[in-house]
């Protein structure tokens, strides 16, 4: 991932009073994307113009959204510019979704206290 493209956006966010920004390096889980950021704004106005802020400072530096959806409710809007994503959303939404706990997820390799080992062998 380009550091320009992720310095822009960053900046673009703080410029509208983006709030909770977290950034998740998501290299080892995903194969669409390396980095993800997430933000709250307060209301769908804001939501709204952080997403446009995030999008017009990325297009005057050369970077061109992959694609834009959401934008019309303003609840969670995605902004997708290939090896970053933004997602700017809701605090309600946001905290329904719990992207932040989702991507930090590592698989593990112990089994699930419910599974059962069952033993198919007709022989014993």
């Amino acid at each position: 991932m380009s550091s320009d493209i992720y310095k822009i956006v960053i900046a673009a966010l703080e410029d509208i009073k983006g709030q909770d920004l977290v950034t998740i390096d998501v290299r080892e889980l995903s194969d669409i994307t390396d980095t993800m950021i997430v933000v709250s704004g307060a209301s769908n106005r804001q939501v709204k113009a952080l997403a446009q802020n995030t999008v017009e400072e990325g297009k005057k530096a050369g970077f061109q959204p992959i694609g834009v959806e959401g934008m019309d409710e303003g609840e969670w809007v995605l902004v997708d510019f290939g090896d970053l994503i933004v997602h700017v959303m809701q605090p309600t939404t946001r905290a329904f979704y719990e992207l932040e706990k989702l991507w930090s997820l590592r698989p593990s390799s112990a089994a699930p206290e419910n599974e059962v080992d069952v033993d198919l062998d007709e022989n014993d």
